[in-house]
């Protein structure tokens, strides 16, 4: 049944049992601190780049659409993402992790909206595309809108999840974006994704 489907079977016996959720207490906010200069980070980010590197992941591109007004020039946003992942079946939530120094961010902010396009195994180049800064990214990239926030679907995708920026958490040199999904399709579901392991493409 997979993880998404024992999670959707809960809530249907719950609510068919006429079980309300207990409410939750909040468990107490870590105290976080910056590694001091005269200190030495517990882990070597070398190190931690290898050792997570051996955990195999998908490989998502981000979208959103050009701004409006007088910035239409600047064309739709967009970039290469492994760190994506399904969160909530109701609402239904996804999430994705963005650098706090990425220079697309601040654009998909501002739309408020994105795309999540699931890549197949046939679109490296397409990824490598979108992983380089200060280049038109889209530039003979065949999309399409999608249907509620308008951002770019990227042809050829295995799937596309349409979405509104439902929350943002800090996390260390990150940012923890929650989308909130409006639309959703999957167009060659017995295609291969494109998947990224130990540094490269498998």
């Amino acid at each position: 049944m997979g993880q998404a489907g024992t999670a959707e079977a809960a809530v249907r016996y719950l609510r068919s049992a006429g079980i309300a959720a207990a409410p939750v207490d909040a468990l107490p906010r870590p105290d976080l601190r910056c590694v001091g200069a005269d200190e030495r980070a517990p882990v070597a980010p070398a190190e931690f780049r290898r050792v997570l590197g051996a955990f195999a992941t998908g490989v998502t591109v981000v979208t959103a659409p050009a701004p409006r007004g007088e910035d239409s020039a600047a064309g739709p946003a967009g970039f290469a993402c492994q760190s994506f992942s399904a969160l909530s079946l109701d609402p239904p939530l996804v999430a994705f992790m963005v650098g706090r120094t990425s220079a697309t961010w601040p654009r998909i902010a501002r739309a408020g909206v994105f795309c999540v396009n699931v890549l197949g195994a046939h679109q490296g180049a397409l990824c490598r595309g979108f992983a380089v800064s200060g280049t038109d990214k889209f530039a003979g990239v065949e999309h399409d809108p999608a249907p509620v926030s308008g951002s770019p679907r990227l042809a050829g995708a295995l799937a596309w999840i349409d979405c509104t920026i439902h929350a943002v958490h800090t996390g260390g040199d990150h940012l923890i974006v929650v989308g909130r999904v409006d639309a959703l399709g999957a167009d060659a579901e017995d295609a291969s994704p494109l998947l990224f392991h130990r540094g490269r493409f498998v």
